[in-house]
């Protein structure tokens, strides 16, 4: 089962308005983002069919928000992939709501402008109460009873105003860019104020969320990320950590082979890894941190996360400044990464190496020309580059890679 990544009840407000901040540029968000302000081109379709479409994105928009909202008010960390949680009952009941309002403004602008400011500020000041009460109780009827409204509003006291001024915000957002719209190209202006709706929407209702989070015990609910978390062996790790971490003050080797035992026994989070390495540097166990940062390598590409194994090769490197991963696959993988992060010279290193443990590998001309452009882009490595090219050829006469091993080396043969 995948680490769930949670938030303590107890973080400070201002530090989840702080790291709320890059909430919706994370993981999972930031492509429904993108997606969501690019699908806000179906409003340029002609007629009812584009009001329509553009209808049905608004919907998607809050319900995806919804989820966010109850995500994080069951304390976790991450966002949630389109459709992975939340009640749907109360996340349709969210998107009417929300849709009215919209509705309730476009009236305004249309018939009557000078009740448009009187229905943002008001409906800026509800919402949050109407979507939270949602949320928390499901219960439409109760949501939208003013009296829930002053409940809530006194519940949550003085951190109410933060969505109710991320929602005045996204109103006054809307009116700019129907005005401003009209003077930029409409193909460019539609994604860009789609996506900064989008990304206010989703701020707004995960914050919301996180209050809810701080406040579950007075709402009755039962944030479900801990408890999963518990269920998955989490926090039997995290108390491990805890305990090697008194242990090693007195007995480190003993710390070390309670670690090492959990590491035998099945995939381990972070913060394990993390101490056992802390240790063997503090014994000085040069080695072990080596076999440690194969081991670990491995497991963080085989989980998809190869910039945190580049993170781990960097430090083993740092040790013996020859280490390479013990798998193709794997030094294949990070000097790829490390080509397209610009880690020049370490990609050089990863390239090399392949070709250096590996010459008979298919695969091994392709890190071998990988190593020989990025030795080119120094002038006092040209020779290097060029020798490094040759072997190929030698090696590898006809592979299908020989045109641009040719060209490469016609590159450098030319004078400058």
């Amino acid at each position: 089962m995948p680490r769930v990544e949670i938030v303590a009840a107890d973080t400070p407000f201002a530090q989840r308005l702080r790291d709320g901040f890059g909430y919706p540029l994370r993981g999972a968000a930031l492509a429904t983002c993108v997606a969501l302000a690019l699908a806000h081109y179906v409003g340029l379709l002609p007629g009812y069919v584009g009001a329509l479409a553009s209808a049905l994105v608004w919907a998607a928009t809050w319900r995806y928000a919804a989820d966010c909202m109850q995500h994080t008010a069951n304390g976790y960390a991450d966002p949630p992939d389109v459709g992975s949680d939340g009640n749907s009952a109360s996340g349709w009941g969210l998107t009417a709501i929300h849709l009215l309002v919209v509705a309730l403004c476009v009236v305004s602008i249309v018939f009557f402008p000078r009740l448009l400011w009187p229905v943002l500020l008001l409906a800026a000041l509800v919402l949050p109460a109407i979507d939270m009460s949602l949320a928390f109780d499901g219960n439409l009827a109760l949501a939208i009873n003013p009296l829930n409204w002053l409940r809530i509003i006194g519940g949550f006291g003085g951190a109410y105003l933060v969505p109710v001024a991320i929602n005045l915000l996204l109103g006054v957002l809307i009116v700019v860019a129907s005005v401003t719209t009209a003077r930029l190209p409409r193909l460019l202006a539609l994604p860009l104020f789609a996506f900064a709706y989008t990304y206010l929407i989703v701020l707004a209702f995960h914050l919301m969320g996180a209050m809810i989070h701080q406040r579950h015990e007075r709402f009755g609910m039962v944030p479900e990320a801990p408890e999963l978390a518990k269920a998955s062996g989490q926090d039997a790790d995290d108390r491990l950590v805890d305990a090697a971490r008194q242990q090693a003050t007195d007995d480190p080797q003993a710390a070390l082979r309670q670690l090492a035992a959990r590491l035998r026994e099945r995939a381990a989070p972070p913060a394990v890894h993390q101490f056992y390495r802390e240790l063997l540097h503090r014994q000085g166990l040069r080695d072990d941190l080596l076999v440690h940062g194969q081991i670990w390598i491995a497991a963080l590409i085989a989980q998809g996360e190869s910039r945190r194994a580049l993170g781990v090769l960097q430090e083993c490197c740092g040790i013996d400044a020859s280490f390479i991963p013990d798998d193709p696959q794997t030094c294949g993988a990070l000097a790829d990464l490390a080509v397209r992060m610009g880690m020049s010279r370490l990609a050089i290193h990863l390239s090399q190496g392949y070709v250096a443990h590996w010459p008979r590998d298919p695969q091994a001309p392709h890190y071998g020309l990988l190593a020989a452009r990025a030795l080119a882009a120094h002038a006092d490595q040209h020779a290097d580059a060029a020798a490094l090219l040759d072997r190929l050829v030698a090696a590898w006469p006809e592979h299908p890679l020989r045109g641009e091993i040719d060209a490469q080396r016609r590159q450098l043969a030319s004078p400058a």
